[in-house]
């Protein structure tokens, strides 16, 4: 980050001024094995020459948490190590040390606070995908396993009471890893409102981004007694690189630097039961995918030759269709031997299916087993069954310290 400098100096600043610096620090460490049925006759990706996906993979991360604060400073960081073993893959090996997250926070007035530094802008209520964020569209919800790494920012907050949060920052770009050429949000100012009361939430984002038109987003949610939970997610905006599928298979993709701006928006429920258990319901309509004959011609389209495929696979939006149905349960969160997550997921449009089911039991104090199990169906020109047809990934994690 550019202002990294001045950051140090006023964090060091600070330290001179006061000394009463707390810190403390807890880390996991992770060992997975994942194995994965690759799709039969895929056309996007035939013979597994295109994405090269790995159907066999040994993983070892280390997630620390480190944090140091004073009445008006707080200094905090999350590293990651990371070591994958790809046997099937052209690359074998991957190594990397990053931080995920860090943080300098500056406490300015009783309700201003100014921070900088790398941080995860993931807000909203949905488990599927997040609409009302136009940085994490998969938020990650659906593999409890999942890492998000941050963008780097500088905030200016505003809280003058519990309800009521305003937000500014200007993004430098998304972090850790992110390329020259589809960076989307390099150099964009974003504007946040939250309001909160005893039973709802409501939240506005307006993000705009350097030569890009801007995107608008919203969330709510309502509490109706003890049990039941509405929300919605709600956005408008425009994808970089949007790829355009002819209903004629004919003709060639389009390649839009910017595509059209598109409404999405989800209705979402949740039911939460006497044992503590709980169950969500989605619907989300995504304005930027195809319809029924884009998607034929889609899949038609790639497989003509491995450039149409490697442009089909590269540039396609993050959902292929328009209509989805999302469905949760979960067991109790606060149960100590274990917890367990099933998820079906349904495109209304082509009829392919995810199942998926994530496990986690505790063998000791600090070590749990887990688990992860993945099913589609649909067949290869279906969005779901596309690329692979099952996966299962099994490992331990051990608590620190």
């Amino acid at each position: 980050m550019r202002y990294w400098p001045l950051l140090l100096l006023a964090t060091i600043s600070a330290n001179a001024r006061e000394t009463d610096w707390r810190g403390a620090w807890d880390g996991t460490l992770y060992a997975y094995t994942t194995a994965t049925d690759l799709t039969d006759e895929s056309q996007l990706n035939p013979d597994n020459q295109i994405a090269e996906l790995a159907e066999h993979l040994t993983t070892g991360e280390a997630r620390f948490n480190l944090k140091a604060e004073n009445g008006i400073w707080r200094i905090t960081a999350r590293p990651i190590l990371f070591l994958q073993d790809k046997p099937s893959s052209s690359v074998q090996r991957k190594n990397d040390a990053y931080l995920s997250q860090w943080q300098v926070h500056l406490r300015i007035a009783q309700a201003w606070s100014l921070s900088a530094g790398r941080e995860v802008l993931n807000w909203g209520p949905a488990q599927f995908r997040s609409l009302s964020s136009p940085f994490y569209f998969d938020n990650g919800r659906s593999n409890p396993l999942y890492e998000l790494s941050g963008l780097d920012r500088l905030k200016l907050s505003w809280t003058p009471n519990m309800n009521t949060t305003l937000t500014t920052a200007y993004l430098e770009d998304s972090g850790h890893d992110a390329g020259q050429t589809d960076d989307a949000w390099r150099d964009a100012w974003l504007e946040k409102w939250d309001q909160r009361g005893e039973d709802w939430t409501l939240g506005l984002t307006l993000a705009q981004a350097d030569g890009r038109r801007p995107f608008i987003g919203a969330h709510g949610q309502l509490g109706i007694g003890p049990a039941v939970m509405l929300y919605t997610e709600a956005a408008a905006g425009t994808r970089v690189n949007g790829l355009v599928s002819p209903t004629d298979p004919g003709l060639p993709f389009i390649l839009l630097s910017e595509s059209s701006r598109r409404t999405d928006w989800l209705l979402g429920g949740a039911y939460a039961f006497d044992s503590g258990s709980s169950i969500n319901f989605e619907y989300l309509h995504y304005g930027h995918g195809y319809t029924e004959d884009e998607s034929a011609a889609y899949f038609a389209r790639a497989a003509t030759a491995p450039m149409a495929a490697a442009l089909a696979l590269a540039a396609a939006p993050p959902l292929l269709n328009r209509n989805y149905l999302h469905l949760v349960w979960q067991s109790n969160l606060m149960e100590q031997a274990g917890y367990a997550r099933l998820m079906f997921t349904r495109n209304l449009d082509d009829g392919s299916n995810e199942l998926a089911g994530y496990g986690e039991h505790k063998l000791s104090t600090r070590i749990t087993g887990f688990a992860l199990g993945i099913y589609n169906t649909g067949g290869e020109q279906r969005e779901f069954s596309s690329l692979m047809t099952r996966r299962i990934l099994l490992g331990v994690k051990i608590v620190l310290p």
